[in-house]
Parts: structure tokens; C-alpha cells; sequence
């Protein structure tokens, strides 16, 4: 990493004009943050505060010598002529009707969020055009020189291609924070909206940020946005959210942020490049760039949007001719994007109360805070995979509209039955079918099993994980089939010689599905970005109880091809290793773990092995587990094991060299799963699995 850079201070305009005359609402909360602000500009001979308006007065001696003071805005008004600029630091709610009042008489600088809806936006965009007045919106971040730093970054092509923008956001806020006033964390207010939740006002410049690097300004800017709110707080509001936007552009914006974090860090936007990532620590106006060129960290210096609206005034005023003035940082009119995602959170249903055992509280009395269970992880996954908690499948969250059917159930007695067993007073349902059409692009959205679980109810399977979020749960998928990437992530390629980010992914799309007791029958088309059909897929998967603590995982998968096809790996196309490919199965965190075949064990020793079946036990979270696989009877394919860098296991269908497939040709695989509810050994695998190879014989 490059030396840290020293900020360059910013540069102080000395006037050469009369002292603007301000007025400031709201002394308290915020607004002390102005006030001394405004004492520094009067000092240099910028600004003369000329008078507030609290109803809860100021200390004494906390004011210039001079300064009116008045318990309301109209008073304000009403007594102190030829005001140049009124700031309006007050709680959400009274944003719209102050700002109103103010606009005939003054330009305006209104905290963020500038309104608690976007009809009263609306209304106050008229207000202001029809006053010929400036408003100036309180995102304070977005005066920082890192955002021209990072437009450059982009221009010049440094990390490739805008893939997608996330903002993450990790605080810590206790009882005392929503105790502080009679609106803090709720919705509305004796009627009145307010809107006061987690991505709305203390992190609302995670999103503000996001929306502007994106260039993202005006509603129009946007295609839609989705919410998924949350709360552990007795608050009305949402402490922890995903909120996920697309651009008109088609860019993905996702933005995971929690005030129920185990420790407060500081909020970050990461930039996705097809070349590289930029991450942007805006409360620090930190900037580090990592790419081919290595990795280099800037610190910058940022604009006073208070500064920066006096000078538009002075230039409007000072050149004649309309619109004359520099831009505003941060104008009104470019608020209407996060008023876009404000009004979605605004109108969305009330945020989900998050159950007690998923919470720790932490302190006591009023310094008592929440902490979610594996907050920082899920904040993580959400980002990687642009998904939201309910996608994500955490236990906390509310079912995914998409939330996949119950499968594979089965009953004491093992004859397949219905979609869950009662293992002591909890019913388990042993597997679920994902469809995947949500998913992103880059994940290569297709069908799979997740969560797979013990009889016991021990999960055994992870999907989006946040080190390679296009892992998905047990099923079958390919890197290259005709050039296309049915695996997600990037693509490796015999000409580049590594792995590069390509727009090449593919889908396999459910065609029909039949599901009986024990028993899936799927027909799969697998398609190319362009929608052309590649391969034709049968895939069928049954489930049969073998005793107290075991029961079998069969999928078989015949795929036709549409049109001669080649199927293949980043092994068959060079890079040595890395031939998976095929049935994949990503195992959740564990502990202990051993994998093993009837001739070697540990991960060196039995990846790239050909195998009859290659066990893996282990203590998962919520119980010891083993999960022996049996190679396809079709083939004698190597597998393919990772235990260091993540828990995956899969058969590797191409693993040095392609399959070649005329059109009409096809290719058969079986394989069987044993998932015990004990840490087994080889021994013990060995009987487990001779059934089969009699069976076999």
C-alpha cells in the first residue's frame, strides 16, 4: 500500500464584499455543529450571525455579541430585515413548513434529509423556483474532493467498468440515543411523517454518497428501489436495513447498514470495477484504489457546503445574466434521487422486529444497546451479492418473496412423504429448491438446493457467501459452456491467462418442475447472455431415510445439447488446479473439520483424486455433522475440495480438458449424498457406503 497522503487543507476565501446576513434554526442537535461553523466564518469576516430561532434558547454566552434570538421562525423573520441566508437545522418533520416560510425571504440551507416526503420535495422545488432562490441540502460529504478524485478514477478506466456501488454502514446507537426527543426513531408524529430510520438521517449519507458517485441525482435517475427494513430497538423505524437501488443506467446500488452493530466503524462506499475496487471512507474523505497498478490511499480535503453557498450567491449576484452562479455541491434539485429512496422507505411496510434470541443487549439503562447476532457477516453477504436480508435467508428476516419451496422430507419408516419430519417438537424440512431468478447477473442466477439439513436440523450448505457470493448452496453448474459462464463470478480464459470480469454470464432457467414426496423432476434450459438456449437439462433429485441419524441425497442431471457445445472449466482452459466444474456443494462455517477418502486424507491429498467417495465431517453451529459424497458411476471424475480458503466440495466434470458435445448428444452424472447427524469415521464411512458399490456390482 501506498504512503498515506497529508489533506490538503481547504482553500479560504477572504471577502471582499459585505458580510452575509444569517440566520440559523435550531441551536441544539446539529445545529450546534453550525453554530460554530458560523462563528469561524464570522471571524474571518464571511458571515454575520444576525439571529436563531429555538424555542429551547441557547446557553448564555453561546452566541456572538449581538445576536437576536427568537423562540420561532416567523418571529425571526418578522424582526430581522434583509436576511441573505436562513440555515435550517431542526428535526425532520418541520423541514418542509420551515423551508417554506423561509424561501420568500432568503436562500436556504436546509439539513439533511431536506423533507420527510417527496410531495412536500415536490412542493418545495416549486417553492423555490418560484422564489428564484438557492437551496443548499445539508449532505455535508458530498463536499468532499475525494467524489472529483473518484469521477477522474472512472474517466480514466483505472479499476475497468462500474459493475455495481455498495455502501456499508456499521454503528453503534444505545437507548439514550431514541430517548434523546419525542421524534427521534419514529415514522410519523402526531400525524406527521418523519421518517427517522437508519438510512434516512444518521446514515443517510452512506446513500447520498452512493447515489452521487453513480450520478444518480434527480428521481428520473433512478429505476427502481427496493427495501428491506428491520429493527431491534422498541423504535418504530428501521436500526438495520438493506436498501438496493438500480439506476436508469442499470447499475446496482446496495446499501447495508445497521445501528446494531458490535462496535461503531466508519461508513464506506466500495466501487466494483471489471479491473479493480476504489473504496471511499466518506466520513474521512479516505480514498483507497486497488487495481493491476497496485494500491494507493488519498486523504482529502472537503468544501464547507455552508462556504460553498455564500460563493454561488456572490457569484449569481456579482455577473449578471441568468443562472451565472457556480453550481451548488449539493443543490436541491440533485436531492431528488435519495428523496426517491427516502419516499420507498417512507411508504414501505413497518419495519420487521427483529426476535430477542438474534439480539444482545449490551450496558445498562440507557447506555444498553442492541448488537445482531452476525450483523457484520449479513452486512457483508447483502453487499457481495447485491441481495437483501430476506434473500440472504437470514433466520431474522422476514421469508423472501422468492423464499423456495420445502423438498425432500421424510418420515420415520423411510418412505418419501411430505415436505417436513418432526425431530422431537421442531419439524425439519430437509431441503429447499432456490429457483435463483432474482439473482444477480454476475452470480449466474440458477436453481439450487439451500438450505440442506441433518436430521437433527443441522444446516449443512451456505449460498452468497460473502468471499464468493455466486456459491450457491448443492447443485450443478459450469464455468464455460460455448463461452458462456453458467458459474458466476469471473472468468477464466486460455488467451488472458487469469481471470478477468467479463459480461458473459448465463442462466439456467426452470422450465417445468414436478415435485412428490421425496422425489424433484426438473427440465432446465440453460441459456447465454444473448437468451440463446446452449443445453437442455433433466435433473432429478430424491431423498430416501436410511436410519435414526441418516438419510440419503440422489441427483442425477442428463444435459442435452441444443447446439455442439463444449463444456468446460478454468482447468480445461489453463489454469491448473482449478477444474471445477459440475455438481458443487458449499459447505456453511465450521470447525474440526477432516476430509478424507478410503486411501487419503486432507485437502492436498485428495484434491484433483479420483474417488469412489470422499467424506467431509465436521462441527457445524448447530450440531456435528458428516457428508459423504459418491463419485458419478458414469465417470470416474476428479474432485474438487477447498478447506483453507472456504468449505466446498464438488465433482469435477472437466477437469484438464472439455467435454465435447455434438448437438443432440448428452451427458449423464449421479451422484449419491449420505448426510449423518454424527462426526463419522473412515471406517465407518466405508460400511456406510458398500451398500452402493454392491448395489454398483
Amino acid at each position: 500500500m501506498g504512503t498515506l497522503s497529508t489533506p490538503v487543507p481547504a482553500e479560504r476565501k477572504q471577502p471582499s464584499h459585505e458580510a452575509s446576513r444569517v440566520a440559523l434554526v435550531g441551536v441544539h442537535g446539529f445545529g450546534a455543529h453550525h453554530l460554530q461553523n458560523l462563528e469561524r466564518l464570522q471571524a474571518n469576516g464571511v458571515v454575520r450571525l444576525v439571529a436563531v430561532a429555538d424555542p429551547n434558547p441557547p446557553a448564555p454566552g453561546a452566541l456572538p455579541p449581538g445576536t437576536a434570538v427568537f423562540s420561532n421562525l416567523d418571529d425571526l423573520l418578522a424582526g430581522t430585515p434583509a436576511l441573505d441566508l436562513v440555515i435550517v437545522a431542526t428535526p425532520i418533520q418541520t423541514h418542509a413548513q420551515l423551508a417554506l416560510t423561509t424561501l420568500p425571504q432568503a436562500d436556504l440551507y436546509l439539513e439533511k434529509p431536506p423533507v420527510a416526503s417527496l410531495a412536500d420535495f415536490n412542493r418545495l422545488q416549486e417553492a423555490a423556483t418560484a422564489a428564484g432562490r438557492s437551496v443548499q441540502v445539508g449532505f455535508q460529504s458530498l463536499g468532499s474532493r475525494g467524489l472529483q478524485a473518484i469521477e477522474e478514477l472512472l474517466a480514466a478506466g483505472e479499476i475497468g467498468s462500474l459493475l455495481g456501488i455498495s455502501a456499508t454502514g456499521r454503528w453503534v446507537r444505545d437507548r439514550a440515543y431514541y430517548k434523546r426527543s419525542r421524534w427521534a426513531g419514529k415514522r410519523s408524529l402526531d400525524g406527521i411523517d418523519v421518517v427517522d430510520g437508519v438510512a434516512t438521517n444518521p446514515l443517510a449519507h452512506a446513500i447520498a454518497t452512493a447515489l452521487r458517485i453513480a450520478g444518480a441525482r434527480t428521481v428520473d435517475d433512478l429505476a427502481s428501489v427496493e427495501t428491506d427494513l428491520y429493527r431491534a430497538n422498541d423504535i418504530e423505524s428501521d436500526d438495520t436495513s438493506v436498501i438496493r437501488i438500480r439506476t436508469a443506467t442499470g447499475l446496482p446500488i446496495t446499501c447495508a447498514l445497521t445501528l446494531c452493530a458490535a462496535e461503531s466503524l466508519e461508513p464506506y462506499i466500495t466501487l466494483q470495477g471489471s479491473d479493480g475496487k476504489a473504496v471511499f471512507h466518506y466520513t474521512e474523505d479516505r480514498l483507497t484504489i486497488s487495481s493491476a497498478a497496485g494500491t494507493r490511499e488519498t486523504v482529502y480535503s472537503r468544501v464547507d457546503l455552508t462556504e460553498d453557498l455564500l460563493e454561488h450567491r456572490r457569484l449569481e449576484r456579482s455577473t449578471p445574466g441568468p443562472a451565472t452562479g457556480a453550481p451548488l455541491i449539493s443543490p436541491l434539485a440533485d436531492s431528488g434521487a435519495f428523496m426517491q429512496v427516502l419516499e420507498a422507505i417512507r411508504t414501505a411496510e413497518s419495519p420487521a422486529l427483529i426476535p430477542e434470541k438474534y439480539v444482545t443487549w449490551e450496558g445498562e439503562g440507557d447506555a444498553a444497546r442492541a448488537v445482531i447476532d452476525g450483523i457484520e457477516d449479513a452486512l457483508e453477504r447483502a453487499t457481495a451479492a447485491h441481495a437483501t436480508f430476506s434473500e440472504l435467508g437470514l433466520p431474522w428476516a422476514r421469508p423472501a418473496v422468492d423464499a423456495g419451496r420445502p423438498l425432500l422430507s421424510l418420515p420415520d419408516g423411510g418412505e418419501p412423504c411430505a415436505p417436513a419430519i418432526k425431530t422431537g417438537q421442531a419439524a425439519v424440512v430437509l431441503a429447499t429448491l432456490q429457483s435463483g431468478a432474482g439473482l444477480a447477473a454476475r452470480l449466474s442466477p440458477r436453481p439450487y438446493l439451500h438450505p440442506v439439513r441433518t436430521l437433527a436440523g443441522v444446516k449443512v450448505t451456505d449460498h452468497l457467501p460473502a468471499d464468493h457470493p455466486w456459491h450457491l448452496g448443492a447443485g450443478f453448474a459450469l464455468q464455460d459452456v460455448n463461452g458462456s459462464n453458467f458459474w458466476g463470478g469471473k472468468t477464466y480464459t486460455r488467451a488472458a491467462g487469469r481471470y478477468e470480469e467479463r459480461q458473459d454470464h448465463g442462466r439456467i432457467i426452470e422450465r417445468s418442475t414436478m415435485s412428490v414426496a421425496g422425489l424433484l423432476e426438473q427440465k432446465l434450459s440453460w441459456q447465454a447472455p444473448d437468451g440463446a438456449e446452449l443445453l437442455r437439462e433433466r435433473r432429478t433429485t430424491r431423498s430416501r431415510l436410511l436410519d435414526h441419524r441418516t438419510w440419503q441425497l440422489e441427483l442425477r442431471t442428463e444435459l442435452t445439447a441444443v447446439v455442439d457445445s463444449s463444456l468446460g472449466s478454468p482447468g480445461s482452459n489453463g489454469a491448473r488446479g482449478s477444474g471445477y466444474g459440475g455438481f458443487f456443494w458449499r459447505l456453511p462455517a465450521y470447525a474440526g473439520a477432516e476430509v478424507f477418502t478410503a486411501e487419503r486424507a486432507g485437502e492436498p491429498q485428495v484434491h484433483g483424486l479420483a474417488s469412489p467417495w470422499l467424506a467431509w465431517a465436521a462441527d457445524f453451529p448447530e450440531g456435528p455433522a458428516t457428508l459423504v459424497f459418491a463419485g458419478p458411476a458414469e465417470a470416474q471424475d476428479p474432485w474438487f475440495v477447498r478447506m483453507a480458503d472456504y468449505p466446498a466440495v464438488g465433482s469435477a466434470v472437466a477437469w484438464d480438458r472439455p467435454v465435447e458435445l455434438g448437438a443432440g448428444e448428452s451427458l449423464l452424472r449421479s451422484f449419491t449424498v449420505w448426510i449423518v447427524d454424527a462426526k463419522l469415521s473412515p471406517a465407518e464411512v466405508a460400511e456406510l457406503t458398500a451398500g452402493r458399490a454392491s448395489a454398483a456390482g
